[in-house]
């Protein structure tokens, strides 16, 4: 990996103090100045100058392919249920949680967790992001494929505005008040994965397939550089750990969202007087599940 070596020895980041002494040269000064004022500050002062990436990259995990796959899953499952329970005889033997995928969003979430925090972590050691160091890594037909693949999904996951979709998660958090999901029913398709039904496994690589974001990585990696660093082996590692909790944080409340949407979906569509508007069900005509 000699280019990685060159790309490290080009970086003001690591490179430039021993790693056993931490001791400063003439070009890390600034950043050990940096340090020094940051250490002076309470600590949650710190963690929220840096506070920001993970919250912007967390907005890709809201986008309107991933809530219509929420909703079209939950309605899926919601309406697959109320038919078994009205043309059964004994409820043991045909209950099925209208719940039971939640827990493919729990684990693609989890999945999307690590390697968004590696992603930053990544600009942070380095101080350059993930596609320079791919440039620098990669022959030119790669580089090229990689660059022409990371547009295309851009274009594709188009970010929607902040305050639409806080403001539609407000809303879908209100309507779960509402409509009550039983909470035990909940937790178990969270935390038991379970594929049962007819539509079961092609909604569980919908939501799986709509939390891959590729490009949510070269993002991450450049945002995290819009931070002063500091330039010394424990001045990374402290903000490593303040970017570790905020992309958790951030992605446990877009957590929240979806599972907010797709139990909302779930339980208003296990009415079979409902059938025919959850049939298909669409964000352009989702508005009826926060009516009933």
């Amino acid at each position: 990996m000699g280019s990685l070596e060159q790309i490290n020895g080009e970086s003001d980041r690591t490179a430039a103090f021993d790693v056993k002494n931490e001791t400063p040269t003439n070009n890390t000064l600034e950043g050990f100045d940096i340090e020094n004022q940051q250490q002076q500050k309470p600590g949650w002062r710190t963690f929220f100058s840096y506070v920001g990436p993970g919250f912007l990259v967390s907005l890709a995990y809201l986008d309107p392919g991933n809530l219509e796959t929420d909703l079209q899953a939950g309605a899926s499952d919601g309406f697959e249920r109320s038919n078994l329970i009205s043309n059964v005889v004994t409820y043991n033997e045909t209950y099925q949680s209208p719940f039971q995928l939640l827990w493919v969003i729990l684990i693609g979430l989890i999945f999307a967790f690590i390697i968004q925090s590696l992603a930053a972590k990544l600009g942070v050691c380095t101080g350059k992001h993930l596609s320079e160091l791919c440039k620098a890594e990669y022959p030119i037909f790669v580089k090229y494929c990689l660059w022409l693949l990371a547009e295309v999904a851009v274009i594709a996951a188009d970010i929607p505005e902040a305050i639409m979709v806080f403001t539609m998660a407000a809303s879908f958090f209100a309507e779960m008040s509402f409509v009550k999901p039983p909470a035990a029913d909940l937790l178990k398709g969270l935390f038991v994965p379970k594929l049962s039904g007819q539509t079961a496994t092609g909604d569980a690589i919908a939501l799986l397939g709509a939390l891959i974001m590729p490009h949510n990585l070269f993002l991450h990696s450049a945002l995290v550089l819009s931070r002063k660093i500091p330039n010394s082996v424990s001045g990374v590692k402290e903000v490593c750990r303040y970017y570790l909790m905020e992309t958790g944080f951030a992605l446990f409340v877009a957590l929240l969202i979806n599972i907010a949407v797709t139990s909302v979906s779930a339980t208003v569509c296990s009415d079979p007087n409902l059938s025919d508007q959850c049939d298909n069900i669409t964000l352009n005509s989702a508005s009826f599940l926060l009516k009933v």
